[in-house]
């Protein structure tokens, strides 16, 4: 981790500019993809790269390492739902990143698992042993990792003839009209913003996608849905709740906002203040909420080696069960 504090001369600089300038050996897009991924701290808060620094300001930087074709075994905590002799269900927890990617080379879930196991499937490669299917940073839940490829081509192949059902937690900000309905609407890559995935009929780079959500509560303008997408795009459910004007909350691509304190989530719930109204968190108030509020809360499919189907589930996390306490204290006032 390196350090700076921003010059008079740095004043008005848009934070992946000034670090360029201060570390040598990296490109403009290097450092913008690491201060992407969580890999900057401006006075000890995690901005985006389009950030603009002030004179004066303590600048903490993450330059992360050469990518490496194996992956390094770390000590991490793993929460293990189910295990056998040929798979392995996890509950992930958010922050962490699944397999090694640009601006995230360690601290990953592959990291933790060939640390803990001994075996695992190599058929998705040296960096990333055992992985059959993703979630992503900031999603929290159940994930599955095959300790064999038998195991692995079979998951696979029931993950490709979409067999498994998933479901979600999500709690959005946004009036739903229906207490249940399908989304149907293709995904494609954003046109211009390389990280993030748009509704694109039509275009050359979408697919067909289909998401069912049914509401859990309600709490004013904040509502928690249940959620079962029957495909399985990149950000197909954060998409497809943005597309319909119920966002995530602290969903930083979709959302509009990346953390909420305990007043602002107040607010949301209320009928006074529009989405892009949210005021900025008051200083040394509580941060109740810093990742987008979506949990992968149960998952099932057939278990290769028995034939038997079974179901995982993961209990809400802390953070989310947190926000819903509060919203439910409030509406019984």
């Amino acid at each position: 981790m390196r350090e700076f504090v921003v010059p008079e001369s740095a004043n008005g600089f848009r934070i992946d500019l000034f670090l360029t300038q201060s570390c040598d050996g990296y490109s403009r897009s290097q450092i913008r993809d690491a201060v992407q991924n969580d890999g900057a701290e401006v006075d000890g808060r995690i901005i985006r790269p389009s950030y603009k620094v002030k004179a004066g300001q303590k600048v903490r930087f993450r330059v992360p390492p050469p990518a490496s074709d194996d992956t390094i075994p770390e000590n991490i905590p793993l929460d293990i739902l189910y295990e056998d002799d040929g798979l392995v269900v996890i509950n992930k927890p958010a922050g962490m990143v699944v397999h090694p990617a640009r601006g995230n080379w360690t601290g990953t879930l592959t990291s933790a698992l060939a640390f803990r196991f001994q075996s695992l499937s190599d058929v998705g490669g040296p960096t990333r042993p055992g992985i059959v299917h993703r979630l992503d940073r900031d999603t929290s839940g159940v994930i599955v990792v095959a300790k064999n490829n038998a195991v692995h081509l079979n998951l696979a192949a029931q993950w490709h003839d979409r067999l498994v059902q998933k479901e979600y937690t999500a709690i959005t900000f946004g009036r739903l009209d229906r207490d249940r309905d399908w989304i149907h609407a293709s995904i494609g890559r954003h046109p211009y913003q390389r990280d993030k995935q748009a509704i694109r009929e039509g275009h050359s780079t979408s697919k067909t996608a289909s998401t069912f959500y049914e509401v859990v509560e309600r709490h004013g303008r904040v509502t928690r849905v249940d959620v079962r997408p029957k495909t399985g795009r990149t950000h197909q459910i954060r998409v497809h709740l943005a597309h319909i004007g119920c966002p995530i909350l602290c969903d930083r691509l979709y959302g509009g906002h990346s953390e909420l304190s305990r007043s602002q989530i107040r607010r949301l719930a209320g009928t006074e203040v529009a989405t892009p109204g949210v005021k900025p968190t008051p200083e040394g108030e509580e941060i109740l909420l810093s990742r987008q509020a979506l949990h992968a809360k149960a998952l099932t499919f057939t278990n290769p080696q028995t034939g038997k189907e079974m179901t995982l589930t993961a209990p809400l996390p802390p953070d989310l069960q947190a926000v819903l306490d509060l919203l439910s204290s409030d509406s019984s006032l």
